[in-house]
């Protein structure tokens, strides 16, 4: 079950630092700070969120990909995200955001195609 928006906290208590710096790759849109936060709050209620997997960097430290699912209504929505933290907190990061199923899969891609359902 995921995480609704009433249980995130303000910055003090979540995993952002204050100057939090994050883009959205897909509007091209970016949020500072407390914004963040706070246009994640402003979402229209009925979501919930759960981080399906979340990887450290062996390579990098202090870098972190996730992959979150968003649930709002009927819609489910994907993020792949990159995150620069410090000292414990997300300080950068870049998200790309798509919504599941939203698109038909082009036709040239048919005749490698296993299964375009899924648990087939």
């Amino acid at each position: 079950m995921g995480t609704s928006v009433d249980e995130i906290g303000d910055t003090h208590h979540t995993g952002l630092a204050c100057r939090l710096h994050i883009e959205f790759t897909e509007t091209g849109e970016q949020f500072d700070g407390p914004n963040f936060l706070a246009m994640n709050r402003a979402y229209p209620e009925g979501w919930s969120i759960e981080v399906v997997e979340a990887i450290d960097s062996a390579d990098d430290p202090g870098r972190v990909a996730a992959q979150v699912r968003v649930e709002h209504g009927a819609d489910t929505f994907w993020c792949a995200g990159f995150y620069t933290v410090l000292d414990g907190r997300i300080v950068d990061g870049v998200e790309h955001w798509v919504t599941e199923r939203s698109q038909a899969p082009p036709d040239w891609r048919r005749p490698f195609v296993t299964s375009a359902e899924p648990g087939d």
